[in-house]
């Protein structure tokens, strides 16, 4: 189903053209998904009949009319969730906290910085701003209007982040998301919510762990995990 899922998130504007024939064919519920904490992990949780049926319509179609190559759907998996993950991000993050100077150019425009790493090509077009943790101040991330995500830093979006619970709750009580994903914030602590966009996407840094001194750049990164980026996770 992520092949289906990532088919219906590039290519909205046919979607919605095609809504018609999908929805007719199978009409959309009325349940509400209640948003669900995978501690960072993915698991398999059952997807609802219905919205499998619609996607597996629009899929069919799409493919029929030569609008998708179902190959290359597989190679864009592929990419984003096996080979990217969230080792871009990552790998910026361990830089970071090693080196200063890049973390001053990364905090002060993010896009540039990370060009430094090789990774201007895969987010061109998409600005990234990058907000630091520290004592006393904590910031998550969200997509109020729909799951706009920093996909080249890291991989597939979880389904959690899509969810409208999500969406509606990190603005509205952010820290009762937060203890839902089992981050206890002291009460003095700032949490701080950024809205990301089409145009401009945001990566959490979060505080280097305590007892990594002697770490070098490729352990830091093996401790940085997707949530963490996100905001909903502490390291």
């Amino acid at each position: 189903m992520r092949c289906k899922a990532l088919l219906l998130m590039v290519c909205p504007d046919y979607c919605l053209r095609m809504k018609p024939i999908y929805t007719a064919m199978y009409p959309f519920s009325t349940q509400t998904l209640a948003m669900h904490h995978d501690h960072d992990h993915d698991h398999d949780h059952k997807i609802p009949s219905d919205v499998a049926l619609r996607v597996k319509a629009l899929e069919a179609a799409l493919v029929e009319r030569g609008y998708v190559d179902p190959q290359t759907l597989d190679a864009i998996v592929d990419t984003y969730e096996n080979r990217v993950g969230p080792r871009n991000g990552a790998q910026v993050i361990a830089r970071a906290w090693i080196d200063p100077a890049f973390k001053a150019r990364l905090l002060d425009n993010g896009t540039e910085a990370m060009a430094e790493l090789g990774f201007g090509g895969i987010i061109e077009g998409t600005g990234v701003t990058v907000v630091e943790n520290e004592p006393g101040l904590h910031n998550m991330v969200v997509c109020t209007l729909c799951s706009c995500y920093p996909w080249a830093l890291l991989g597939l979006p979880p389904g959690w982040y899509k969810s409208f619970a999500y969406r509606s709750r990190a603005v509205s009580e952010p820290r009762t998301v937060l203890a839902e994903f089992g981050v206890e914030l002291p009460e003095q602590t700032q949490v701080r919510v950024w809205d990301s966009t089409a145009e401009l996407r945001y990566l959490v840094m979060p505080q280097r762990p305590a007892g990594t001194e002697e770490l070098d750049e490729s352990a830091l990164a093996e401790l940085v995990t997707r949530n963490g980026m996100i905001g909903t996770a502490l390291l």
